[in-house]
Formats: C-alpha cells, structure tokens, sequence
C-alpha cells in the first residue's frame, strides 16, 4: 500500500490579513476614507476661498496637508484618526475627579485639637 504520510500543517502567507486594506496592505479602507475627507474639507478651502498668491499657496497647502494626510493614513494607536477623536471626547465628557481627604482635614485652620483627658 502507500507509506507516504500526509502533513495537514499548511503554510499561511504573509498577505492573508492584507484582505480590506489598500496598496498592497499597506493602508485600511477606513483610514484611506477619513483621510480623503479630512484633506478635501481643510483643503478646499486653501485652495479655493482663501486668497494668496501661488508660490504661498504652494508652501501653505505643503505644510498643512501632507502631515495632516500621513497622521490619518497612519491612524493613531492601532486605529483611525477619528476613532481616536472620539475616544478623546468620550474621556473628557465622562471622566470623574476623584476626592481624597486630607490629614486633618476636620481641622480648622490655626487651631489646634484639645486632647481629650483620660479618667485615671
């Protein structure tokens, strides 16, 4: 009969969880999306409303587009730029101050606690 024996341990490529991403992988959809709309919202407006002459325009949209498009290309933290808005704006709208008494905190300023006298 047929000796040879079967491994059912398959090799899993690199670019499996590549699936939803763009570039090869490189970029998620998500990311790629919110960067479009953030970079044609800040923009339009250099580039339409705002009036400068070219060479300005140039150095103005440079500065302030390329940064904001790789910061949302990249994501923050494992997520996308507006996911980490949103977390910011979770924590200031439900964070708690904690209190914590102080040492002699009962006292009133400059006086000081009679001690009480033990009965002998």
């Amino acid at each position: 009969m047929d000796d040879k024996e079967y491994s059912n341990v398959y090799a899993i490529p690199a670019n499996y969880t590549d699936s939803g991403k763009l570039f090869g992988g490189m970029v998620d959809t998500r990311n790629a999306v919110e960067a479009v709309l953030l970079l044609s919202a800040v923009g339009a407006p250099e580039l339409f409303w705002i009036p400068m002459s070219g060479t300005i325009r140039v150095v103005v949209m440079t500065v302030t587009l390329i940064p904001l498009g790789v910061v949302a290309v990249m994501g923050v933290d494992g997520g996308s730029l507006f996911q980490y808005i949103g977390h910011i704006l979770r924590f200031w709208s439900h964070r708690r101050k904690l209190h914590f008494r102080r040492i002699g905190h009962g006292r009133k300023k400059g006086k000081k606690v009679k001690a009480k006298k033990q009965r002998a």
